[in-house]
């Protein structure tokens, strides 16, 4: 088995749609590499992946908003298609068998609060993850 692991962020606001009577999330993560060409110009390529997550666990998908950042793990599959002009084109798509949120509370809606690190992941656990008040209160000081 060949596994992807990928950080970006969403390219639009995922979506649920039924597929023969079960649940699918569907969203695109983009990942932007930069870097300086052999004339020491500065270049950015970003890459798309396609991704479509099978399961109930439909809870997470109002925090799968555009822009959100996001870890996807998953199986890889490359499409190859004829564009509408006759040149050839390709798109890597993912399976995808665990998500994670990585962003910060300020990416989340509402300001994050308890929601902050929750996770979803193919292995069929949705949990929480809330760190401890600090005895101190350093606000939005934490660098998580």
């Amino acid at each position: 088995m060949i596994k992807l692991q990928a950080i970006g962020n969403l390219g639009k606001d995922a979506l649920v749609n039924q597929v023969n009577g079960k649940n699918v999330i569907n969203f695109t993560v983009a990942h932007t590499e930069r870097y300086r060409d052999s004339s020491g110009g500065q270049k950015e390529k970003t890459t798309w992946v396609e991704c479509a997550y099978w399961t109930d666990r439909t809870g997470v998908v109002p925090y799968l908003k555009r822009g959100a950042q996001v870890y996807v793990e998953g199986t890889p599959e490359v499409r190859q298609f004829t564009r509408s002009d006759g040149t050839a084109g390709a798109t890597l798509s993912l399976r995808v068998l665990s998500l994670q949120l990585v962003g910060n509370r300020a990416d989340q809606p509402n300001g994050g609060g308890s929601q902050e690190g929750m996770q979803s992941s193919g292995s069929g656990s949705n949990t929480m993850h809330s760190a401890p008040a600090p005895e101190n209160d350093l606000g939005d000081d934490l660098p998580f």
